[in-house]
């Protein structure tokens, strides 16, 4: 596969040790913080999970035997949850069986205790992938087009600075994937990254969300809660889809920014934070601002250093490189190292739209080759819908007394079906839109009339 990835410097790679006995946990940090890794250290699964929740973190190493949430239950939740991250499982209780179920159920390597450190390190080198940045579900940040590798130059210099940052694009362009590089490389790379989707809180809880409260402060809240302000202590905090926060709550938002200072619900008590706010948005905030549904002050003080980026139907030469960044993925993970793509359908992912944007890709993707129960990848398996094998169109009407005249009469009636929009037939057909043009012109010069 062919990556132009854009990674500016070293990625700090986080370990999480998880084990019930400090003699072990102490261990592995300082021999595994000699080989340059930031450690973490967990008591139990349950400890863990919440780490993994708010950092970025390269591997697990987990025991098994532990209180609350044992290893082999924690190795099932992060191969669900974080299907990305490899997981090393060790164990003073040891036996062939244990192996054998741990490697079943994903761990990408089993030491029974005790296990000389070399071995661990050559393990975690070997399990980490050499392109992980450390982002979740896959998404690696992987381009060739002109403008993605500037925001991406861009980035390294941005990363720097304490100043917000607001990113703008559409659903599905990698927004958040951004906001995690801009963490990953600044000096807040140890911290936590918390992120908050403001379109899934409500307007009536979004400030405890954020904030936290007090015990007795409302009906219900019988403990503390902290906020995630008070998370994001020390790193960057993650403002998805601001534009959807409520006006009342904006106000809210902008005293704290200004103040670097919040109060949970109930308390009269402020603590100061220090978090870096990276907002992001798929809508255009400036006509947000017009609407009176976006105060201004905000967007100035979020909008210190603007990103936007691009669309991927305004990335076409993305989408290859894409493609065979997702299908090798899912064919690995599917056990299907076999399976192919073809021509055909390949030519059909490059000439579509693209709507939803790099997610959307990716969706379409995993889909057809977990669904695929042949060798080769047809356009039908990632587009099942394509009118251009609906039934229901009458056999007749396709058929024509020359193999030209069917070709043309497919091609014209597609277009039709479709409004004239090539880039969309082209999809249906699983031919190019170069294609389709050279075909369009053909029969202009034979003087052909055409409705599109």
């Amino acid at each position: 596969m062919i990556s132009n990835s854009f990674i500016p410097g070293q990625v700090s790679r986080k370990i999480l040790v998880v084990d019930d006995e400090p003699l072990i946990r102490d261990f592995l940090y300082e021999a595994l913080k000699s080989k340059g890794y930031t450690v973490i250290t967990a008591n139990n699964g349950q400890e863990a999970l919440g780490i993994l929740e708010h950092n970025i973190i390269s591997a697990v190493i987990t025991d098994i035997e532990m209180p609350q949430m044992d290893g082999a239950a924690l190795l099932k939740k992060v191969r669900k949850l974080f299907p990305e991250i490899p997981v090393v499982v060790i164990t003073g209780y040891g036996t062939v069986n244990n192996a054998v179920e741990v490697m079943r159920q994903g761990a990408a390597y089993y030491f029974p205790k005790p296990f000389p450190v070399a071995e661990l390190h050559k393990v975690i080198q070997e399990s980490i992938p050499e392109s992980f940045d450390g982002e979740r579900n896959f998404r690696n940040i992987i381009t060739a087009d002109p403008q993605m590798l500037q925001i991406l130059e861009a980035v390294d210099t941005i990363a720097k600075s304490k100043a917000s940052v607001l990113i703008q694009g559409e659903s599905g362009t990698g927004k958040e994937l951004i906001a995690r590089a801009i963490h990953e490389r600044s000096d807040r790379c140890n911290g936590p990254f918390v992120a908050v989707n403001c379109a899934a809180v409500t307007e009536n809880l979004i400030e405890d969300e954020m904030f936290g409260h007090e015990p007795g402060a409302f009906t219900g809240a019988a403990g503390r809660r902290i906020g995630k302000f008070e998370f994001a202590n020390g790193g960057t905090l993650l403002l998805d889809e601001i534009a959807e926060m409520h006006p009342s709550q904006q106000v809210k938002l902008l005293r704290v920014l200004q103040e670097n200072e919040i109060n949970r619900i109930g308390s009269n008590a402020y603590i100061k934070v220090d978090a870096r706010i990276v907002a992001t948005t798929n809508k255009d905030i400036k006509e947000e601002i017009k609407k009176g549904r976006f105060r201004d002050d905000l967007f100035y003080r979020l909008c210190v250093v603007p990103i936007t980026l691009p669309s991927l139907r305004d990335r076409e030469g993305d989408i290859a490189l894409l493609v065979d960044y997702f299908f090798d993925r899912f064919a690995r993970q599917n056990g299907k190292r076999s399976l192919r793509i073809s021509e055909e359908a390949m030519d059909a992912l490059e000439t579509y739209t693209w709507p939803g944007n790099v997610r959307e890709l990716e969706n379409i993707v995993e889909r057809a080759v977990m669904l695929c129960r042949s060798d080769i990848l047809s356009v039908q398996n990632f587009f099942p819908d394509n009118p251009s094998v609906d039934s229901s169109e009458p056999m007749l009407e396709l058929i024509g007394p020359t193999l030209y005249d069917a070709e043309r009469y497919l091609i014209m009636s597609t277009l039709k079906k479709v409004d004239g929009n090539r880039t969309r037939a082209a999809e249906i057909l699983g031919i190019t839109t170069r294609t389709i043009r050279n075909k369009l012109q053909q029969y202009l010069m034979e003087h052909e009339e055409m409705e599109i």
